[in-house]
């Protein structure tokens, strides 16, 4: 199935307003589920790669971590990284190819769609792709005996959460990117010492105090809190402020992004 094919599929049928932007989510899985095993391995491999590498490899010189194992604190800041990464990927290099390359944004215009259906469709599929890494990286745990409870189910939701506020960050460096060289500065400035402070790989408390504070404020620390509660039994506080403060993230994200996206396809 080609990239067109697939969009006058999905689009097809006159879709009611309020839920438009489900056939922009359905076209997209339609283009996705024809290069499935390569993307899985793409998405899967790198967080599974650190997981084993550094849970098996450090972890058996290192003792406890607040409690846990290593392994056990380091699979649940994973399983937050594996989200990001594969939300944040999919809303910056495959969007980018479909709004500047391929300009199959500009076409789906031709349907009764609104900029807005398609900001939101992207946003929700690069949601998606992300709760699906996350819940790979969660099975893993749960083979490896690391998921303490079924409140780690509550994670589900969650991570479509943490998708969304990701997603909705990466859009707007896509709407403002003019090549794909933005997308370094993203990864190498934003999420790289995003992970480090965040509390993936190591404790946060340990850091200096401005670095802690502002960690604290980066949606990956609140995220990586949750799963490391929900799902290997770590002390959780302050639930309600975690979900915020994601929920936040994801809102702002999905505004900005709107805004910017439509003033760059409708010049």
């Amino acid at each position: 199935m080609t990239d067109r094919d697939a969009t006058l599929g999905a689009l097809a049928q006159p879709p009611a307003d309020r839920f438009r932007f489900v056939h922009v989510v359905h076209r997209n899985y339609l283009v996705w589920r024809q290069l499935l095993g390569s993307a899985l391995v793409g998405h899967l491999a790198d967080p599974l790669l650190w997981l084993v590498g550094f849970g098996f490899g450090i972890g058996s010189l290192l003792p406890t971590v607040g409690g846990l194992t290593y392994l056990e604190f380091l699979g649940s800041g994973m399983l937050c990284y594996s989200v990001m990464n594969s939300a944040s990927f999919e809303a910056l290099y495959s969007a980018f190819t479909r709004l500047k390359h391929q300009r199959t944004w500009e076409g789906i215009l031709h349907a009764p769609m609104t900029v807005t259906d398609i900001v939101v469709g992207e946003w929700v599929w690069a949601a998606l792709k992300g709760a699906l890494s996350g819940a790979a990286i969660l099975l893993v745990m749960a083979g490896l005996g690391l998921v303490k409870s079924f409140a780690a189910l509550w994670l589900l939701p969650i991570m479509l959460l943490v998708g969304l506020a990701f997603s909705g960050i990466a859009l707007v460096v896509t709407a403002l990117a003019k090549s794909y060289d933005l997308f370094t500065y993203y990864f190498s400035l934003f999420v790289m010492p995003m992970m480090l402070v965040s509390g993936v790989f190591f404790p946060a408390e340990q850091l200096p105090a401005v670095v802690r504070i502002a960690g604290e404020l980066l949606p990956l620390s609140h995220a990586t809190a949750l799963a490391r509660g929900l799902a290997v039994g770590a002390p959780l506080d302050n639930v309600a402020m975690h979900l915020l403060v994601i929920a936040i993230y994801a809102a702002l994200g999905l505004v900005f992004a709107n805004n910017l996206i439509g003033k760059r396809l409708t010049k």
